[in-house]
C-alpha cells in the first residue's frame, strides 16, 4: 500500500508524463488516497488531460479536480464563434449523427444535447469539441436510445470481462435492468475500474452505467 506522499510523486511523474499537460501548472495533494489537482490551466483539454493522468496511477482511490481553465487573452472566443465550430466539427465526423445533436455554449462552457445509438458516439463527440479553442468546460446530456434487452446487456459485457486483459471478470458482478448496468465487486486500481466502466458502456443498448466498484487500497 503507497503512503500519500508516494502517491503524489506517482501522480505528478504522471503529469510530468502527459503529452496534453503541463505539470507546472498543476498542484498536487493527496490525503488517504484522495487526490486533489488544482491550478490554472489555458485550455480545457489540458484539464482533462491531467484529471486522465491521475487515474491512471496505482492507489488512487479519487479525484477532485480543482483545476480552473484559464484562457489567454489571445485565445478568448465569443460564445457564437465556439458554437459554430463545434457544429462544424460534429458535422466532420462520419460516426455521429449530427442532425441529431445540439449545441449550446454559454461563457464558454459547451453543452451537448440530444440522441446517439452509440456510448462512443458520446465519447466522439466530447473529444471532438473538447480542445476547440475558447472551450473552458463540458456538459454531456447526449441520451443513448436503448436497442437490446436487459439479458443481452448482461452477457455481452460479461464476456467482455472474460475477454479482457486489464479486467479480473471473477471480481465483479454485473446487474441489469432495462437497458441501466450496476458494477459491483472489487478491483485493483482506478484504471481497472475505468475498464470495466468502458466495457459496460461498449454494450449495445446501455443508456446508464452506475459504477459502484471499489478500489482494494
Amino acid at each position: 500500500m503507497k503512503t500519500d506522499s508516494q502517491l503524489k510523486q506517482d501522480v505528478t511523474n504522471e503529469l510530468t508524463w502527459e503529452p496534453s499537460v503541463t505539470e507546472t501548472d498543476i498542484g498536487v495533494a493527496v490525503k488517504h488516497g484522495i487526490v486533489t489537482l488544482s491550478g490554472h490551466v489555458p485550455t480545457y483539454g489540458e484539464k482533462y488531460g491531467a484529471e486522465k493522468a491521475a487515474k491512471r496511477v496505482l492507489g488512487v482511490k479519487a479525484i477532485a479536480d480543482e483545476i480552473d481553465v484559464k484562457l489567454a487573452s489571445s485565445t478568448k472566443h465569443n460564445d457564437e464563434d465556439i458554437a459554430a465550430a463545434c457544429v462544424a466539427t460534429l458535422r466532420n465526423h462520419a460516426a455521429l449523427p449530427d442532425q441529431d445533436i445540439k449545441v449550446l455554449v454559454n461563457s464558454g462552457w459547451v453543452t451537448l444535447e440530444g440522441t446517439v445509438e452509440w456510448q462512443y458516439q458520446r465519447v466522439v463527440a466530447e473529444s471532438a469539441v473538447r480542445n476547440l479553442v475558447g472551450v473552458r468546460g463540458f456538459t454531456d446530456r447526449i441520451k443513448l436510445v436503448p436497442r437490446a434487452s436487459a439479458v443481452d446487456v448482461k452477457d455481452k459485457i460479461e464476456a467482455a470481462f472474460k475477454r479482457s486483459a486489464e479486467v479480473d471478470a471473477q471480481r465483479i458482478r454485473v446487474e441489469a435492468h432495462d437497458s441501466k448496468v450496476i458494477l459491483r465487486g472489487e478491483v485493483r486500481s482506478w484504471t481497472e475500474r475505468y475498464e470495466a466502466q468502458s466495457a459496460a458502456w461498449s454494450a449495445p443498448g446501455v443508456t446508464a452505467v452506475e459504477n459502484d466498484l471499489v478500489v482494494l487500497a
